[in-house]
């Protein structure tokens, strides 16, 4: 397979991108409606949306688990807090961007209501900020971790029937209540696992059985990705083209709101293009363009499915294996980010709010101004991420600043582009945090590394020296040949030219038909620590293939030749 940073492979990207666009448009100009074949035209990207969602839940188990099982406590505490810092940081500079851009252009025009008066209403009767916000909370602490992968609460209102005295019929009182709704509930996942990692990663040893198979898993995730991203050329144009061709008017859709989508997408480039690039190269040194060229399909895959959870396998791979980024790091921080780190959508809430607020005529103080900055940053935060889910999150700063609800109709009809665009962003932002806490951790995790890697022993290990084992009678006798005969007392040692090293050496000699004992400790003088291995006047002998293994206490056996003869002398 070839690299994910080869031209040829993003070029496969960028064609796709243009190819879906042109056959879009070419279904527009041949009037083709017909629901049927529309669904054909976007079957093929449904099937590569299935497939990456499909990778979701196992690739965030995966990740974080071998993430944090990687690091210690204070390395995971200074990583979770570089990243927390950083993705709070840029998604406050994009909503305010947001909001000095549609101050600025002022794309909202009161006369575009006009054609939409019979646009379907979306009323705001759910659920206010501050639901909104403990229901981030207790999505955060699920109480069913299976109902965690396919369900999160939400606060509702219900109309519960009252009884009321002298009245026949009960009153209708609208209560909160709590229902679970479908969606897999990320944030609730997220913190399980990151909980699980830490505490396997403190078990050491124990621990290590499971790290290795949740290692194996995510290997296993990642060949699955490079299975999926040899069709997702065809997928990702199969998407584009669908969307294009069902656009009801597209003439009128972007006379009425062009100066709005170029408002959104004008703030989208400076923000992924010039203030992102720029806060990575302020702290890494290094070129932001070569980290776009590294993140390349990561991008247009975000482009293609607008789903910055549904690319998150595509992002693993572009920085691990592109850009290098050690894996405890993506792993950790990329999964957060999909899930808390929305730029892109704090910018096109920002904007949308305030349009508007233009667009009914309804001028802003500058606390207004300021809530709609902080709650977008906040319900950013919130945001699934999903397809369109900065829709339903803005319907939180509408509220918040008293502005009408039905009108977020009319921003549907574009929504299908600029969900795509802020998605990439999103994707984006996450992609340059992680190369920035990567650049910020790496003294920890060189750190963690020399920790591993470091073998020699600890102080006080090398104090006892265990005594050598002892020599037995069986260890000396070949098991083919007969019994032996009772042992006989060893020949004491003649004095010659080697009388002045008897003193520490002593040999014993071998044979069939006798047995072997070792000369006794009393006659043998205490050896010199610097004993010195010497030929014996009586050599050990044996032509048996068995080499002594053991010996008494005090004693060594060592081998050497002598005449090609294998010969054992005993050394104090």
């Amino acid at each position: 397979m070839p690299s994910h940073s080869d031209p040829i492979w993003m070029q496969k990207f960028s064609y796709s991108v243009v190819m879906g666009a042109v056959f879009g448009m070419m279904l527009r100009y041949m009037q083709v409606t017909d629901s049927a074949a529309l669904t054909m035209v976007s079957f093929p990207g449904e099937i590569l949306m299935r497939m990456l969602k499909m990778l979701i839940l196992p690739l965030i188990i995966s990740s974080l688990i071998t993430g944090l099982a990687g690091l210690d406590a204070r390395s995971s505490g200074r990583m979770g807090s570089r990243a927390m810092v950083y993705y709070m940081s840029t998604t406050v500079i994009a909503a305010v961007l947001g909001v000095i851009l549609v101050l600025g252009i002022h794309p909202g025009n009161p006369k575009l209501r006009g054609g939409n008066s019979s646009s379907t209403s979306m009323k705001n009767q759910e659920v206010s900020s501050l639901d909104a916000f403990l229901d981030l909370i207790r999505n955060l602490f699920p109480e069913n971790l299976v109902q965690a992968c396919f369900q999160q609460v939400q606060t509702v209102l219900k109309k519960v029937p009252v009884a009321a005295a002298n009245q026949t019929e009960p009153i209708l009182v609208n209560r909160k209540k709590l229902e679970y709704k479908w969606g897999m509930n990320v944030l609730g996942l997220i913190g399980f696992f990151i909980t699980f990692g830490i505490c396997m990663g403190r078990m050491g040893e124990r621990g290590k059985v499971m790290c290795d198979f949740f290692n194996i898993l995510n290997e296993i995730i990642m060949t699955m990705v490079s299975m999926i991203m040899w069709y997702s050329p065809v997928g990702i144009a199969s998407l584009i083209a669908g969307k294009i061709a069902a656009i009801g008017d597209l003439e009128v859709v972007a006379r009425q709101l062009g100066m709005y989508m170029v408002t959104v997408i004008v703030g989208l480039m400076i923000h992924g293009g010039l203030i992102l690039p720029a806060i990575f190269f302020a702290i890494t040194r290094k070129s932001p363009f070569a980290f776009y060229s590294g993140i390349f399909q990561a991008w247009i895959t975000a482009l293609g499915t607008a789903s910055s959870a549904g690319t998150l396998p595509v992002t693993f791979r572009c920085l691990e294996e592109n850009l290098k980024i050690d894996k405890r790091v993506t792993r950790f921080v990329l999964p957060i980010g999909a899930t808390i780190n929305m730029d892109g959508t704090a910018l096109y809430e920002a904007v949308a709010a305030i349009f508007i607020a233009q667009m009914n005529d309804i001028t802003l103080d500058s606390g207004q101004i300021v809530t709609v900055s902080m709650t977008a940053t906040l319900a950013s935060v919130g945001a699934a991420s999903i397809p369109s889910a900065g829709l339903v999150t803005m319907l939180l700063i509408l509220t918040a600043v008293g502005l009408p609800t039905q009108d977020i109709s009319l921003l549907i009809a574009v929504d299908w582009l600029l969900d795509r665009m802020r998605t990439s962003i999103n994707v984006v932002g996450d992609s340059f945090g992680a190369g920035i806490v990567d650049h910020l951790s790496k003294t920890e995790l060189t750190e963690l590394d020399a920790a591993e890697m470091q073998t020699l022993p600890q102080e006080g290990e090398l104090d006892f020296v265990p005594p050598p084992p002892i020599l037995t009678e069986m260890d000396m006798v070949d098991p083919l040949k007969p019994p032996e005969l009772p042992p006989r007392s060893p020949r004491p040692p003649k004095q010659n030219h080697h009388s002045h090293i008897l003193s520490q050496s002593h040999s014993i000699t071998y044979s069939p038909s006798r047995s072997v004992r070792s000369p006794s400790p009393r006659s043998i003088s205490s050896p010199s620590p610097r004993s010195v291995c010497s030929h014996s006047p009586r050599p050990f002998r044996t032509h048996s293939p068995r080499l002594l293994r053991r010996t008494e206490p005090g004693y060594c056996v060592l081998p050497s030749h002598d005449n090609q003869v294998r010969t054992f002398y005993l050394i104090l």
